[in-house]
């Protein structure tokens, strides 16, 4: 199907409004017609005869009267078409967007996805809620007064008509050229965006680097590319009016000297001539606004082919069709013989022939050297991406055969990232339960020793934290994501480096909230530090996305040789060698 075809059927719900905007085209294009009909009577009965100026006055009135009401109401209502079809079409775009994996993410940035979900919906929205209209209105309006041309004299209106299909073929050719041009102005428009994005999220790094500079030579690169690829679109756009408008001196030329002709044989009345100038000069100017309706229209289906890749892409982390609840945590998480690799890692897999098995209750610690595949292997059990070979199953069912909501509503997550909204202490807290009282937040943010310093707010529950929690430090975050995580009552906790980032006053106190969280439930931790995970049920080791080592603590330092024991002697010889190496003065302090 067409983009603009498919486009077009968001409207199918308001037909309703759409055939009566119709109705109000259609008085307008006769109305248009009507005034073009009443030049004859005023040349013929009113200036010469001096009679029935009433009557015509009154037409005219009349005539003036239903081509506003027209105008007003096709406008009006075909405006309101349009933007509940926009309205429709950004929602169904956020929410696939939304519903897509976690490897769309990775490989888009959000300066490119933010400008498909403004700047494209813009470039549609002009065509629905008014070229269309346009469209419809001005043909309506060329309906009218071609008819009244052949009602004249046919053979006049056929001669003055003839270039009409000629002007056809340059217009396929240029619309052509547009829409190529105006995808190439959407893209550019979208890397400028991204450079944007960038470099305001980045802004601390920008500064302490002194980057200003760079960054607004990069912007204006991109600005500038987008400046020249849109004068090509607006030359392209800005041919057809100048080419109507020789067409139409043309087509008056030939009626002036083909009209002096039939009167002077008597064919034709001055009033009828008059008329029939009229009508040709006004004709011109609906198909002079018709042209620029081509124009937009190929410029939206650019728009519209870009929007609908995004709405097409099927996420990698399918659902299947009427897939079950998965019930509560009752038994173990198993991991059986799972393997992974990203879409763009060449045949590199990230995790290989992975099994062990977690019971419910229990603390498994995940370690490893950096690359190892920890945090890869934490993201599969929300399904954020889907496992290529074996199986995770809970209580013995596959993630994969249940909903994506009743999986995901039985995991808590807090990460070393924090990600918190620009609302309220309260609404992040209750994110996970948005119906939640204002006594169980209080509890959850005690629970996350975190009621000490929302008290101490401006305006406490109420205090609005920023973007990105920009308002509060990093310790502050990270309590508040436990006391959402709390207040969510998961019975699956995935923790993910979750104190690393922060100082050893902050790490006390998030350990503290982290042993309250973890109580009576199932725990998948990765931690660099680890002391943090020395009292786990079970410590798996990743050592090059294989499964190395299995055990407790003390299990695996018994094991000189292994790897958990080389981790933790590393770890635990740097702070005795700094110790030791320390000024006399500095030891003692």
């Amino acid at each position: 199907m067409s983009p603009l075809r498919r486009l077009l059927r968001y409207a199918a719900p308001y037909r309703g409004r759409f055939a009566v905007a119709l109705a109000a085209m259609a008085a307008y294009g006769g109305a248009s017609a009507w005034l073009a009909y009443l030049v004859k009577p005023i040349f013929d009965e009113v200036l010469i005869k001096q009679q029935s100026l009433s009557t015509v006055a009154w037409a005219i009135l009349a005539a003036y009267l239903l081509k506003g009401l027209g105008s007003y109401a096709s406008s009006y209502l075909m405006a309101d078409v349009g933007q509940h079809v926009v309205l429709d079409l950004r929602n169904e775009m956020f929410r696939r967007t939304l519903g897509q994996s976690a490897a769309f993410f990775k490989s888009r940035s959000t300066g490119q996805l933010l400008s498909r979900l403004t700047n494209d919906i813009a470039q549609v929205q002009q065509v629905v809620s008014e070229t269309v209209a346009d469209l419809l209105r001005e043909s309506m309006a060329v309906v009218g007064f071609a008819g009244l041309l052949f009602s004249y004299d046919a053979g006049l209106a056929l001669v003055c008509l003839t270039g009409a299909p000629l002007v056809m073929y340059p217009l396929v050719k240029l619309g052509q050229r547009l829409r190529r041009t105006t995808k190439r102005s959407q893209e550019h428009l979208e890397h400028m965006s991204h450079v944007a994005t960038e470099a305001f999220t980045g802004h601390r790094i920008v500064k302490a680097f002194g980057a200003e500079e760079r960054e607004a030579a990069r912007f204006g690169l991109a600005a500038r590319a987008l400046y020249r690829v849109n004068l090509a679109v607006t030359a392209t756009v800005s041919v057809m009016p100048p080419v109507m408008e020789f067409l139409g001196g043309v087509a008056m030329a030939t009626a002036l000297w083909y009209g002096s002709r039939e009167i002077g044989a008597g064919r034709l009345t001055e009033g009828e001539f008059t008329a029939f100038l009229a009508a040709l000069f006004l004709m011109y100017g609906p198909l002079k606004k018709l042209s620029r309706v081509n124009a937009n229209i190929q410029q939206s289906i650019a728009a519209s082919q870009r929007i609908f890749e995004l709405i097409d892409t099927r996420s990698e982390v399918p659902e299947a069709p009427g897939a079950p609840a998965l019930p509560p945590l009752a038994q173990a998480i198993e991991f059986r013989d799972v393997s992974f690799e990203y879409e763009d890692a060449r045949g590199k897999s990230a995790l290989r022939h992975i099994s062990f098995t977690v019971r419910a209750g229990q603390t498994a610690a995940i370690v490893g050297r950096s690359g190892a595949g920890k945090t890869s292997l934490v993201n599969l059990i929300p399904r954020f991406y889907d496992v290529t070979g074996g199986a995770i199953l809970i209580d013995g069912t596959d993630i994969t055969r249940v909903s994506l909501a009743s999986l995901r509503g039985q995991i808590g997550m807090v990460t070393q990232d924090t990600v918190l909204f620009d609302d309220t202490v309260a609404a992040n807290i209750a994110y996970g339960r948005p119906a939640a009282t204002a006594a169980a937040i209080e509890a959850a943010a005690r629970a996350a020793r975190a009621h000490e310093f929302i008290a101490g707010l401006p305006q406490g529950y109420r205090t609005v934290i920023g973007e990105r929690g920009q308002r509060l430090s990093g310790g502050q975050r990270q309590r508040l994501a436990i006391a959402r995580a709390i207040l969510s009552d998961a019975p699956i906790l995935i923790l993910d480096e979750a104190t690393s980032a922060l100082d050893s006053e902050s790490e006390g106190l998030v350990q503290d909230a982290l042993a309250n969280l973890m109580k009576d439930r199932t725990s998948f931790v990765i931690a660099h530090r680890l002391s943090t995970i020395q009292r786990a049920d079970v410590i798996i080791v990743l050592e090059r996305g294989r499964v190395a080592e299995v055990g407790r603590h003390e299990e695996l330092l018994a094991k000189p040789d292994g790897i958990y024991a080389a981790l933790h002697a590393v770890q635990f010889a740097a702070p005795r060698r700094r110790a030791a190496t320390a000024p006399a003065g500095k030891a003692g302090a």
